[in-house]
């Protein structure tokens, strides 16, 4: 299907950007999957040659361009290249982290990081998640308290990806504990601050080369200057960014099962069964003529998503409609294209494999399948 959204400066950056990752990550994705990490200079790599804070103003490092087609750009190369760990890093930095500094920041805050941001010397992260309430962010117990000039952190999260390598953790608190919405805020915890401390790097299923962590916070003192926007709003701030996260991992998921059709065109066209290629079977045309069909209506609707976003139209429920819909058949797609590589796409030395592994978490972590349909079943009206 002909795509009309990018424009020739997107398409430079596609050329740009996937000669970088096959020269600077694709080498090294083995070694980045048995360390559990990323270096931190991957980071700085991707920040000079202009991949990473393209939203950010020019006055402080950034392209300038607030245009979600670059990030879209970027989503799909990490995936055509089979390096969705890798670079899940580099996304969650762009497409979810710098989105609060922007729209929160004062001015000496944005003075004070952005242009680390922009250089990926100073790498970012989002605290949402604690050991004991999923999706329930409200019943959060890490609590901020106000003393004098700042705030004491107590508490813990998990699952914070980027968790090892961060330096700015945008950490969802409780500044009342006596509300539930209404007392949560965000707070910016800096790497080197006393008490707070990093767990393990959790042992995950899939996405190996990605770090993903615990974080405790034992009466962290935390200067009131790092306080994202206005005490009492986190929970707001928290749904005015959502969608852009969602539609991010939409994205995502739809240029992964793309990436999982092309290795299984390859692999189907030259595997032989019975002196055919096995391509050439009426059921496996069947099968890829649907996971074909399929991809273009979900690529469709994830272009329709990004404009609506640039034009800032985007709603709540499209992008948890673009969230559910796309993780959940980025993990039917990889699950039929491994099928069809038969015993050899249970060997992780093939790229299916691995696709398979990190496409499992997809339709959990951003909220939930059952989360984005209860969404989108309560803007029907239906409660």
């Amino acid at each position: 299907m002909q795509r009309d959204i990018f424009e020739p400066e997107h398409d430079a950056l596609r050329a740009s950007f996937r000669s970088w990752l096959d020269h600077e990550v694709v080498p090294n994705r083995d070694t980045y999957e048995r360390d559990g990490i990323v270096p931190r200079e991957l980071f700085a790599q991707a920040g000079q040659h202009g991949f990473l804070g393209m939203a950010i103003p020019e006055e402080y490092g950034g392209g300038g361009v607030e245009d979600f087609r670059y990030n879209l750009v970027i989503a799909e190369e990490v995936q055509a290249a089979g390096t969705g760990g890798a670079g899940l890093g580099l996304t969650l930095h762009n497409d979810i982290c710098t989105p609060y500094f922007l729209a929160y920041c004062n001015e000496e805050q944005r003075e004070r990081w952005l242009p680390g941001i922009a250089s990926g010397e100073l790498i970012t992260a989002i605290a949402m998640t604690e050991p004991a309430i999923g999706s329930d962010l409200a019943s959060m117990s890490t609590t901020a308290i106000r003393d004098g000039d700042h705030y004491i952190v107590n508490g813990s999260k998990t699952f914070i990806t980027n968790g090892i390598n961060a330096d700015l953790v945008i950490t969802a608190v409780k500044t009342d504990p006596s509300q539930k919405h209404r007392g949560m805020s965000l707070l910016v915890l800096e790497r080197g601050m006393h008490g707070f401390e990093r767990g393990r790097n959790l042992n995950k299923l899939g996405l190996h080369s990605q770090d993903t962590a615990e974080l405790f916070f034992s009466d962290v003192h935390v200067p009131v200057a790092n306080l994202l926007g206005d005490e009492g709003t986190g929970f707001t701030q928290l749904v005015h960014n959502l969608p852009q996260e969602r539609l991010s991992i939409a994205a995502a998921g739809i240029a992964a099962a793309r990436a999982a059709m092309g290795w299984t065109l390859d692999y189907i066209k030259e595997r032989k069964a019975f002196d055919q290629a096995i391509g050439s079977f009426q059921n496996t045309r069947f099968v890829m003529a649907e996971i074909a069909t399929e991809v273009e209506i979900g690529q469709a609707f994830i272009d329709k998503c990004v404009v609506a976003l640039n034009e800032h139209t985007l709603t709540a429920e499209e992008a948890s409609m673009a969230k559910w819909w796309c993780t959940e058949l980025q993990k039917k797609v990889v699950d039929r294209c491994l099928q069809l590589h038969g015993g050899y796409g249970y060997m992780m030395e093939y790229e299916i494999a691995k696709a398979y592994a990190d496409a499992r978490i997809t339709t959990i972590y951003g909220g939930t399948t059952e989360i984005m349909k209860e969404i989108i079943g309560r803007s029907l009206g239906l409660r």
